[in-house]
């Protein structure tokens, strides 16, 4: 029997048999953790009710390195958890801070949706069929260095803004292309948008792109309690592998919001691979590096530990190739 999903437009009283799960009001925000509740209500019967917690990431119209790097976004969502004004709070796994909050979990990562950017341009260009100069909006500091890297002809515009705030400066003539995540934009059912999908071996993306994290109070996650349920039918064993490994990186090279960096994992074939780079701000040199690790099986503590190993190798072998003196690396996040 399934439960329902419902929505609030503020803190909502803990009630029996109720599940309250926090997310930022985005548009975006909203749809990713819609489908995270509905597929909680589907699995468990459980009852599920959306609550919207503004934060300050959503309010501001700075760019992401002036606002302090990407805890701005979960900050307050995080708040509205230890006041037990929610039960879950649902974040971009490229949105979550790598140190841990006192108190809090990660209980559980859904399976990854597509992990590539996106080209967005006008006229279905693709990034190769560009003209020189073109204008190309992106707020990320990795995705600068990389189409530098790719087409130094271009020219990179800082924006911030929704998908269709960025898509319409497009539509608008203000910019010939915006790069975007694939999951965003299908979790918005705006894939007819896309004019060329970046490859992940030639354009690898932020440690966590495409996937989701869902947060709990520490001991919530455990036991046969409502929460410890939820978390166990969403969560997907590769996938919160692959990003333990890609956030190792982050985590190991004390990353900022302001580092160009890179790192994608996956399982295959019993094997944990992983490969991260660090680019020079101007897309100049990059550097790469990338290991393997052998679980002995499948079960979620072998591949946890294993993929803290590889992104341990990995942080080891760039920050002996020279990646501190390649990039601002900045404050771990």
């Amino acid at each position: 029997m399934s439960g329902t999903v419902t929505r609030a437009a503020g803190p909502v009283e803990r009630r029996e048999g109720v599940l309250r799960v926090g997310t930022r009001g985005s548009a975006l925000a909203v749809a990713q953790t819609t489908a995270v509740a509905e597929a909680i209500a589907r699995a468990t019967g459980v009852d599920v009710e959306l609550v919207t917690v503004t934060t300050h990431g959503d309010t501001s119209r700075e760019s992401l390195s002036e606002l302090g790097g990407t805890g701005v976004f979960a900050t307050a969502l995080r708040d509205a958890l230890r006041v037990d004004e929610v039960d879950i709070i649902v974040h971009s796994l490229k949105d979550l801070p790598t140190a841990k909050a006192p108190g809090l979990v990660i209980g559980a990562v859904p399976k990854r949706a597509d992990a590539r950017d996106t080209l967005c341009a006008r006229d279905g260009l693709t990034l190769d069929a560009l003209p020189d100069g073109a204008r190309v909006g992106t707020g990320s500091p990795r995705r600068v260095a990389q189409l530098k890297s790719l087409r130094p002809d271009l020219d990179i515009v800082d924006i911030r803004g929704n998908v269709d705030t960025r898509l319409g400066r497009v539509a608008e003539g203000d910019l010939d292309a915006v790069v975007l995540a694939a999951a965003g934009l299908g979790r918005l059912g705006r894939l007819d948008a896309v004019t060329d999908y970046f490859p992940l071996s030639q354009v690898p993306t932020a440690p966590g792109q495409g996937a989701l994290a869902l947060e709990v109070r520490e001991g919530d996650e455990k036991g046969r309690g409502p929460i410890a349920r939820a978390l166990s039918t969403v969560d997907h064993v590769t996938t919160h592998a692959c990003i333990t490994a890609e956030r190792e990186v982050l985590a190991g090279l004390e990353a900022g919001c302001a580092a160009p960096i890179a790192a994608s994992a996956l399982v295959d074939d019993g094997l944990l691979f992983l490969t991260a780079s660090v680019y020079r701000p101007d897309g100049s040199e990059r550097l790469t590096a990338s290991h393997a690790a052998t679980p002995d099986s499948l079960a979620a503590h072998h591949l946890d530990e294993a993929a803290r190993d590889v992104g341990a190798r990995v942080v080891s072998e760039l920050l002996g190739a020279g990646a501190a003196d390649l990039a601002p690396l900045g404050s771990t996040r």
